[in-house]
């Protein structure tokens, strides 16, 4: 099998891969396009000791399962592989299920290659009239819904973003929804240019009020934005952590407890409403899309990604 393997912080295009072959109750997935993102890169420098193929966001379709109905379906797959046993599971945490694999990051081979494998339950199908293109940014637009699981977010908030990167773009598009009043604070034009398409405003981090935003969410994926966020935030107001990153961040934790400050971090999310969003065309993400690669060009396709302001960098294997 064709696909991009990940060693020891390397990255490169291999043809002898063996095919993955599906377990009781799972699914031989073709995929059909995958998504570079921030954590991919992040694996790249070092966040996670992982050692295979890296990618968690496809669409593919499926060309074995033990359900017969499943095959030739398009779909989607959650990327938490999970017991049902441990008492996270039990407590109906299964995202943080205590022996969990998890697709391109832990213990399991991920979306940047031909193949893929996945228990049944964690597949959705993916509606016809939703192309790959949009149906790709399922799993980070399932990632950005998480956000209103956790917080109640008001149309009458102040809602501050931090970071308008692959995921950023995401947030504010979902959050614009709420009805919430919504600023994202961005470095470069390049990124500011699809959220002024769509009305919403923008500042950098020079102007920025302090100490007024309801619910702040930072996104930046580097440390730099922690200390920018929580001096943004009123007192008693919620801050949102979705940056994962090689390193380790600091916060004035005596101000938090001062002002008496909410922190939430926040990972994975519901894959139906993210689904409907994009049936709905409430979102659509394919202004996002910076670049397409085969396997094959997956280095150049990382590095492309890896440029500073770039947006979705997509392989088609």
């Amino acid at each position: 099998m064709r696909g991009v393997w990940l060693e020891d912080g390397h990255l490169r295009f291999r043809q002898d891969l063996p095919e993955p072959r599906p377990g009781p109750n799972e699914a031989l997935v073709r995929v059909r396009l995958a998504g570079i993102c921030g954590t991919d890169l992040e694996l790249v420098r070092g966040y996670y000791p992982f050692r295979g193929i890296p990618g968690h966001e496809f669409v593919g379709e499926v060309v074995e399962a033990a359900d017969p109905h499943w095959v030739g379906r398009r779909v989607v797959g959650e990327i938490n592989v999970v017991c049902h046993t441990c008492d996270m599971c039990q407590r109906g945490f299964p995202r943080h299920c205590r022996n969990r694999t998890v697709v391109g990051i832990l213990d399991r081979d991920g979306a940047f290659a031909e193949y893929l494998t996945l228990p049944l339950e964690n597949l959705h199908p993916v509606p016809d009239h939703v192309s790959d293109e949009q149906a790709v940014f399922t799993e980070p637009l399932a990632a950005v819904l998480e956000i209103l699981e956790q917080v109640h977010i008001r149309p009458t908030d102040k809602v501050l973003l931090i970071g308008a990167g692959r995921l950023g773009q995401l947030i504010a598009r979902v959050v614009r929804l709420t009805g919430a009043e919504i600023h994202v604070v961005v470095r470069r034009e390049r990124a500011a240019r699809p959220l002024r398409m769509l009305g919403i405003p923008t500042l950098n981090g020079d102007d920025l009020p302090e100490g007024v935003w309801d619910v702040v969410i930072e996104a930046t994926g580097n440390p730099e934005g922690l200390a920018l966020a929580r001096r943004a935030l009123r007192p008693r107001g919620t801050l949102v952590l979705k940056s994962t990153y090689a390193g380790h961040g600091t916060l004035d934790f005596s101000r938090i407890v001062v002002d008496e400050q909410t922190l939430v971090g926040s990972r994975c999310g519901p894959f139906p409403p993210a689904l409907r969003l994009l049936s709905l065309g409430l979102v659509d993400p394919r202004d996002l899309i910076d670049g397409v690669y085969p396997l094959e060009q997956a280095e150049a396709a990382f590095a492309h990604a890896a440029r500073p302001g770039m947006l979705k960098v997509l392989l088609r294997p």
